[in-house]
């Protein structure tokens, strides 16, 4: 993955297939982010360990055919096992991840920001198993990133701290503690009591008014943002739909704009030329 510039976050953006991954190297992103919720929702899933490692891997191959970004790919706790790990990530290797992120959620997950169950965590060991599996299966060639869920289910910012620093331990490459607290000041703070020399990385959906370029001032050095392309495709999708429903036609306007037919051919064939 690129090197970042001191006080400028590296941006990873989620892509659930060839049409996200096009727009974020257009747009400037640094990496891309194959997200659990996002891969579940367009199989219509529950983000509840329902994907297997073919579902992520198939991602993977289709979003790296129209871009050279790393892929960094959610593999939220690996099935809850050592064994699982090991075999997602060697398969997500060959299928060309530049690194994964595991973590400690208990087996099965929730999303995270689910309100209609909770999440609960693994034992630590368990997450620093995955992770020394893990290297031992694929070396150096994958990016490991261990993510805590600590703050999500309430342990708090000390929990947090430990934990991360004992996947830290058991050879992460980069640190994610997750937080939902909407103001932001929770990720500050962690940024604030973080004493490991190793990279922290911020998954801001709860807090999008906290930007990237305050969050690696604080300390960041990866910005993920997991779920928002799909967010904007659904909402346009809803807007074509409704403009259709009182109009009965499909044309483009302010409220339901729609990319040319051209655009769209040249996702898959940049040289292609539509006639409309």
């Amino acid at each position: 993955m690129r090197t970042r510039e001191r006080g400028r976050p590296l941006l990873a953006v989620g892509a659930v297939n060839a049409i996200a991954a096009r727009l974020a190297a257009e747009g400037g992103f640094d990496a891309l982010w194959v997200s659990g919720l996002e891969v579940s929702a367009a199989a219509g899933l529950p983000d509840a360990n329902v994907l297997g490692p073919r579902d992520l891997a198939d991602v993977v191959t289709s979003v790296s055919r129209v871009t050279a970004l790393p892929v960094i790919v959610d593999v939220d706790n690996a099935g809850g096992a050592v064994t699982t790990a090991e075999r997602t990530s060697a398969d997500l290797l060959r299928a060309g991840a530049t690194a994964v992120c595991v973590e400690d959620s208990s087996y099965p997950k929730c999303n995270s920001f689910s309100a209609h169950t909770s999440q609960g965590l693994a034992s630590r060991d368990l997450l620093c198993r995955q992770l020394q599996t893990i290297r031992k299966s694929v070396g150096d060639e994958l990016v490991l990133i261990a993510r805590t869920e600590a703050l999500i289910a309430g342990a708090g910012l000390e929990t947090a701290r430990d934990r991360a620093k004992a996947y830290a331990e058991a050879g992460a490459d980069a640190v994610l503690i997750h937080s939902k607290d909407t103001t932001g000041q929770e990720a500050l703070a962690v940024a604030r009591a973080w004493d490991i020399d190793l990279p922290l990385v911020s998954v801001p959906t709860a807090f999008p008014g906290v930007t990237a370029q305050e969050l690696g001032a604080a300390g960041y050095g990866l910005c993920i943002y997991a779920n928002q392309l799909s967010r904007a495709a659904l909402a346009g999708m809803r807007g074509a739909i409704r403009r259709f429903s009182t109009a009965g036609t499909f044309t483009s306007s302010l409220g339901a704009p729609l990319a040319s037919v051209g655009d769209l051919l040249a996702i898959g064939e940049p040289e292609a030329v539509s006639c409309l």
